[in-house]
């Protein structure tokens, strides 16, 4: 068979392979890939480290500060439309998420050494005005960069864990301004490291990191971030905790300086920024690759605990049965599958002479 014939047999068979449902569509097409949308220039914003959209505008927030501000931005060159403050006196705010009501939720999450008694989260309504709302952790203080506002507008948190799984934690009771309200552990995320260049931490430590989190507007897919991955679960109910469970797919940042924001937007493309004045970095389709069956990478991150158990405690093979084949296996069966054709090619070729 000339090489000609070999190509188109080989063509042949990944298409039968799609077709069948051997290997997902997904797998056949390019890999998502961030683009630069434009770069945030303002200082009051070198340290930004919380993002949402809305589709006609961006928030972002800095790290620090004595005071709450939450910087407008212009999606189409990253510059500061306006800015909406408020008088609370924070301690570390990390995270921003927008409600569905238009409220902006501000994570004061953040505790380095591990020293704070609660946390607190800050809610800035469309109409003006500000709720503080006090929490503390049934475990101990931890350090937290992601805040996850799920559609019913209950707040989930997602720690910095240097060592083992990042903890998931959620209020115990609702929230009110007149209280300390208890927060309980509701699951964790295992990430496996991986060689992505990028962030303040060298080698593998810094992919691990959980440094932010975002959940799109119908609560559907929800995307943590590392200084150096996102990664993309679906809750098709809405159930964040449950999402977790489920094979992310994996999506390699560029090598941000210190990558801590990340967004959804309304189409369903992500957003990526990191402190240091660096790009806001656009990833579209997005939402489509997740929610394409098999489209998840099998080294992607957190692995699903066995029944009853949690994810702490024991792990899963990388790749358990009914998660769908990683795109090299895909290519590899298709690789396969288009000798196996050739080499019947020939045989029919030389029965016939």
């Amino acid at each position: 068979m000339s090489t000609a014939g070999a190509g188109g047999a080989a063509a042949a068979a990944l298409l039968l392979a799609v077709a069948s449902g051997v290997i997902p569509a997904a797998a056949a097409e390019q890999p998502l890939a961030p683009a630069e949308k434009c770069r945030v220039e303002d200082k009051r914003l070198a340290e930004l480290s919380g993002l949402a959209s809305d589709g006609s505008a961006w928030y972002a927030i800095s790290d620090g500060g004595s005071s709450l501000r939450v910087f407008v931005l212009d999606p189409a060159d990253c510059s500061v439309r306006g800015v909406r403050t408020a008088s609370n006196d924070p301690y570390d705010v990390e995270d921003l998420a927008l409600g569905r009501d238009g409220s902006l939720w501000l994570a004061d999450t953040g505790d380095n050494r591990r020293r704070r008694d609660g946390i607190a989260l800050h809610v800035m309504p469309p109409g003006g005005g500000t709720t503080l709302y006090r929490l503390v952790y049934p475990d101990g203080p931890h350090d937290a960069e992601a805040l996850l506002l799920d559609r019913a507008g209950v707040p989930h948190i997602v720690t910095k864990e240097p060592l083992g799984a990042a903890g998931i934690y959620r209020p115990g009771a609702p929230l009110t301004a007149d209280h300390t309200v208890p927060l309980e552990r509701v699951g964790s995320i295992s990430l496996r490291s991986t060689q992505t260049p990028g962030g303040p931490v060298r080698g593998a430590f810094g992919s691990v990191l959980v440094t932010g989190g975002a959940v799109n507007q119908d609560g559907t897919l929800v995307a943590i971030r590392t200084y150096t991955e996102a990664y993309v679960y679906n809750a098709p109910d809405g159930d964040l905790v449950a999402a977790f469970q489920r094979e992310p797919l994996r999506i390699p940042l560029p090598n941000e300086q210190q990558g801590e924001a990340i967004a959804w937007e309304p189409d369903g493309g992500l957003l990526s920024a990191s402190e240091g004045n660096q790009p806001v970095r656009r990833i579209p389709g997005v939402a489509v690759a997740a929610r394409t069956p098999g489209a998840q990478d099998e080294d992607a991150g957190s692995a699903p605990p066995p029944p009853g158990g949690d994810a702490d405690q024991a792990q899963p093979p990388a790749n358990p049965v009914g998660t769908g084949m990683s795109t090299g296996q895909a290519l590899l069966l298709a690789a396969a599958l288009a000798g196996l054709l050739i080499f019947v090619t020939r045989r029919l070729r030389r029965r016939t002479r």
